[in-house]
């Protein structure tokens, strides 16, 4: 009896004992769900590096992606006419973007070293576009560097390119990153992005609503411009192609780029570009957009266009203004354009036109600011066919930022 009575109190007993255990690890899927703090919650950004000058600097206007004859599918472009034509039209710098694909990766002994690339007045940046199964990218240095080893990893995970990017200390840019041939990797590689390619801006639509996802979600990602320019004017009419009518239309400059440097220097020109201290224009002769921010309301500006504060909770003024020697007369429509979405639109004119607005960035959490300007286009007399196809788009600028993460 009392065998049977221990045998029945214990046996349920350890049952219900492996069945609590047993609950510890086949528990419900929704309870099992972490209750710890999230480590990537919105925090307060700490200190940030103190804003550079802007009076210090010089603006230079340039060409960040054409090719020459050195790429297989251009015609009629040499070296020596691109940086003639440059010259005649005040670029101060250039960067000769001829595909790596036609050689290896093997571009230090092509268009670099090609007996034409020399130039007195213009800065000459040297570069590639780094030509993949998964998209295009340009790269940007002030001095020579071992291509072979970027295009060597070019099918390759992400990880390994960072790596290779990091050793050879260059300026790695999305090229069109919503048309043909766009960027496929990833684009925490890059330091800025070609939101405009080309004179014709309507097909640039999408590469500015990547631009926006990219900075809505906290990278400083410079935007920047290029003419993807392939050809060049014959030198005799047995000499012109099928392509050489595009000459009149997109060439050197449509659009150009302005980086607001230290120097006039090739390093300061990558410097400004990575800092994001640009703005672009539909040609050299349209108005330049510059945007400043008055952070304490005292009628100085104390930020411009690449540069990064902490919000303090308290409005502050921004000021956009068109500068250039051809400003054509007319209305000009400023677009702001706020994390994303449209925060208000001005009307301007006059010499030098200008609108300024105040509004407050979130004290918590990133905010940032950018502008484009629509009106009438600015002629083009060198590129006659240009104004046309780039439409009403006079000019945009890069954002003004807050409480974005320097370490992001």
């Amino acid at each position: 009896m009392f065998k049977n009575n221990f045998t029945k109190t214990l046996v349920p007993g350890i049952f219900s004992i492996i069945l609590l255990v047993a609950g510890l690890f086949i528990s419900n899927p929704v309870s099992a769900q972490s209750t710890g703090k999230n480590p990537w919650a919105v925090k307060d950004v700490g200190t940030l590096p103190p804003i550079a000058s802007l009076t210090k600097g010089v603006w230079l206007k340039g060409e960040l992606h054409i090719h020459s004859s050195h790429s297989k599918e251009s015609s009629n472009n040499s070296v020596a006419k691109i940086l003639a034509f440059s010259q005649s039209v005040g670029m101060d710098f250039i960067c000769i973007t001829d595909h790596d694909n036609h050689v290896d990766g093997d571009v230090a002994h092509n268009t670099w070293t090609d007996p034409e690339f020399k130039s007195d007045s213009v800065l000459l940046l040297y570069g590639a576009e780094w030509t993949t199964t998964r998209g295009h990218g340009n790269v940007f240095s002030a001095k020579p560097y071992n291509h072979q080893l970027l295009y060597n990893v070019r099918d390759q995970r992400d990880t390994v390119i960072g790596r290779i990017k990091r050793q050879l200390g260059i300026h790695l840019s999305a090229n069109h990153p919503s048309g043909k041939d766009n960027f496929g990797y990833s684009y925490d590689l890059v330091n800025s992005i070609e939101v405009w390619n080309s004179v014709i801006w309507s097909k640039n639509a999408n590469a500015i609503m990547i631009w926006d996802d990219m900075l809505s979600s906290g990278r400083k990602l410079t935007g920047r411009g290029g003419s993807d320019a392939h050809h060049g004017t014959p030198d005799s009419p047995d000499k012109a192609t099928s392509n050489s009518g595009q000459r009149n239309a997109n060439y050197v400059g449509t659009p150009t780029t302005w980086v607001f440097a230290k120097e006039r220097t090739s390093q300061a020109v990558i410097d400004a570009l990575t800092n994001g201290r640009v703005s672009i224009s539909a040609n050299p002769y349209a108005p330049r957009v510059e945007f400043h921010a008055d952070l304490n309301q005292d009628g100085t500006m104390d930020m411009m266009m690449g540069d990064n504060a902490k919000a303090t909770g308290k409005p502050i003024k921004f000021r956009v203004q068109l500068t250039g020697e051809h400003i054509p007369d007319g209305k000009f429509t400023i677009t702001v354009i706020k994390d994303g979405g449209k925060f208000g639109t001005f009307e301007v004119d006059g010499k030098m036109p200008s609108v300024e607005f105040t509004d407050t960035p979130k004290i918590l959490g990133r905010t940032y600011y950018r502008v484009t300007v629509d009106g009438p286009g600015t002629p083009y007399p060198q590129v006659p066919g240009a104004m046309a196809l780039s439409g009403t788009m006079v000019g945009l600028s890069n954002p003004i930022y807050f409480n974005f993460d320097p370490k992001f």
